[in-house]
C-alpha cells in the first residue's frame, strides 16, 4: 500500500518528542510498512536503547537497515530545530594586560573608583591595572565576537554598564560571590557584566556592552581620563591592546 501524502511522523507517535525535534516525512510515495518502520526505530533511538533498533521481532528484516535504506533510496528528510541557551555559561579565565590604542596603561583612582587611561613613564609602574578576562559561550554563538567579563587582579571589582539617566555608564562593581558569574540568564540584570569582544587586529579588540548594542568602553583623547562608555561614532579611542599573560 503506498502513501500520497505528506506526513509528520511526530504527530503519529503515542509519546512526545524531546523538545525542539521535529521530524517530517516529506517525499512520497512512502510504502506504510516502511512508515511503520521508521516510527518504531525512530521511538527506540528516542529512547536511548539503540541496541533494540537491531532487534527482528516485528519484522524480517532488520528496523535500522530498512530506516536507513529509505533514507538512501526515499529521501527521508529530517528537520531538528532547538530552542536556543538561554544562558551565558563561562568556559574560562585567564589574566590579561591592557593598553588603549594610544598605549596608555589603566590605573584605579580610589577616590572615585573609576579606571584612568594613564601614558606612565616606561609604560608601566606598580600603578598598572591588570585584568582577570572570564569566557563565556554566547546563546546564539557569533565567529566574530565573544562574551567576557573583566574584573581587577586579585580585587573583587568588576566592570559593568548600567544606564544612568539618559546613557549607558561605566561603572565598577564589587561581586562579592563570583560564582555569580558563572552562568548568566540572557536579558537578566547579570549581563551588565558581560562586554562582546571583538578582534580588529593581532591582539587588539573592542569591548561592546552586552545589554547596550553598539556602546563601547573607550578613553579619551586626554591623558589621565576615565574609561567610559561611548557610541561607536563619538570621536573618542575604541581599540584596546589585550595582551594574554601566562
Amino acid at each position: 500500500m503506498e502513501s500520497a501524502m505528506r506526513c509528520n511522523v511526530s504527530e503519529m507517535w503515542s509519546t512526545k518528542m524531546p523538545k525542539g525535534l521535529d521530524l517530517e516525512i516529506s517525499h512520497h510515495p512512502l510504502t506504510m510498512k516502511r512508515v511503520a518502520n521508521l516510527i518504531i526505530a525512530m521511538d527506540r533511538l528516542k529512547d536511548n536503547v539503540s541496541e533494540s533498533v537491531l532487534s527482528t521481532e516485528f519484522r524480517d528484516e532488520h528496523l535500522l537497515d530498512i530506516m536507513f535504506e529509505s533514507i538512501v533510496e526515499e529521501q527521508i528528510v529530517f528537520e531538528c530545530e532547538s530552542a536556543a541557551p538561554d544562558k551565558f555559561s563561562r568556559t574560562g579565565e585567564h589574566g590579561c594586560s591592557v593598553t588603549d590604542s594610544q598605549k596608555r596603561s589603566l590605573v584605579l583612582v580610589q577616590d572615585s573608583m573609576e579606571l584612568h587611561a594613564v601614558m606612565l613613564q616606561g609604560g608601566s609602574d606598580n600603578r598598572t591595572v591588570h585584568l582577570n578576562m572570564s569566557t563565556y559561550v554566547h546563546p546564539a554563538p557569533s565567529a566574530e565576537a565573544r562574551p567576557v567579563a573583566l574584573g581587577i587582579k586579585d580585587t573583587k571589582f568588576y566592570l559593568s554598564c548600567c544606564q544612568v539617566g539618559d546613557q549607558p555608564t561605566l561603572h565598577l562593581e564589587t561581586v562579592e560571590d563570583k560564582k555569580s558569574l558563572k552562568s548568566i540568564s540572557s536579558g537578566s540584570d547579570m549581563e551588565r557584566f558581560l562586554f562582546y569582544k571583538q578582534d580588529t587586529g593581532v591582539n587588539v579588540s573592542t569591548l561592546m556592552s552586552a545589554s547596550f548594542p553598539n556602546w563601547y568602553i573607550s578613553t579619551a583623547g586626554q591623558d589621565n581620563k576615565p574609561l567610559e562608555m561611548c557610541l561607536q561614532t563619538a570621536n573618542r579611542y575604541r581599540t584596546f591592546n589585550i595582551q594574554r599573560q601566562s
